[in-house]
Order: C-alpha cells, then sequence, then structure tokens
C-alpha cells in the first residue's frame, strides 16, 4: 500500500516537474492526446523510477557510502539525477515516457522531483499512517 502511494505522489511530483522545467524536461505520452494515457505515461514512469530507484540507487549508495562521506551527502543529488537519467533513457527504449536534454537539468529535475514529493508526503503522512498490526 505505502508502494502505491509513493508511485502515485511520485508521478504528481514528475508531472509538476515537467510543468516547472517545460522546454528541457517533458513527457511523451503512450498515446499522445488523452488524458487518461497521459496520466497512466506518469505513473508508469513514477514506477519505474521507483524500481530503479529501490534497486540501482540501493546499490551505488553502498558501494558509493565513503564517497556520500568524503561530501558530506552532497553527492546525493548527482546520484538522483543519474537515477533519474536511467529511467528516463529506460523509459524511452518503451517507446514512451521521460525526456530530458541533459545530465544538469535531471539533476535538477531530480532535486525538484525529491522536494515536492517530501512536501506531499509531508502532508499526507497523517492520512497514511500505518495502522498497528494485531499480532
Amino acid at each position: 500500500m505505502r508502494f502505491v502511494v509513493k508511485v502515485l505522489v511520485n508521478a504528481f511530483a514528475l508531472w509538476l516537474v515537467t510543468l516547472l522545467l517545460s522546454p528541457h524536461v517533458w513527457m511523451e505520452s503512450f498515446a499522445p492526446g488523452e488524458v487518461l494515457q497521459q496520466v497512466l505515461t506518469y505513473v508508469l514512469v513514477a514506477f519505474i523510477f521507483g524500481i530503479v530507484n529501490s534497486i540501482v540507487g540501493t546499490a551505488i549508495r553502498i558501494v558509493a557510502f565513503p564517497i556520500y562521506i568524503l561530501t558530506l551527502g552532497l553527492i546525493s543529488f548527482i546520484v538522483n539525477g543519474i537515477l533519474l537519467l536511467l529511467s528516463a533513457w529506460l523509459t524511452n527504449l518503451l517507446g514512451f515516457g521521460l525526456h530530458i536534454e541533459g545530465f544538469w537539468w535531471g539533476v535538477l529535475a531530480a532535486f525538484l522531483l525529491g522536494a515536492i514529493s517530501w512536501l506531499i508526503s509531508l502532508v499526507l503522512r497523517p492520512i497514511i499512517k500505518d495502522k498497528p498490526r494485531d499480532r
């Protein structure tokens, strides 16, 4: 349930990022013109980004742990940009998805995506709090 909510939050944040960085970061729907197809494209790209971030991102964070310490965590902006660019590349292989003009636009888009997702999650936190499970 939490993963689905995170994907939906990231899809909405991705939509806002494409609006803010419009000429440099844009989304190509798998069926242009229809609102439902565009929404499903954002959700699918957010899902792919979530999978890439959980698998590849975790591996990078484990391997690059000393670099994180040396840079006081600032390397995370670069890593998140690379992960977003990787997600854009994967979706482009499928014939639709996220398009990013360059590396620094990817880093900026990843920063904005993280900030917007954090703000939305902060607002939604009381609503999606984990309920205690019966044991």
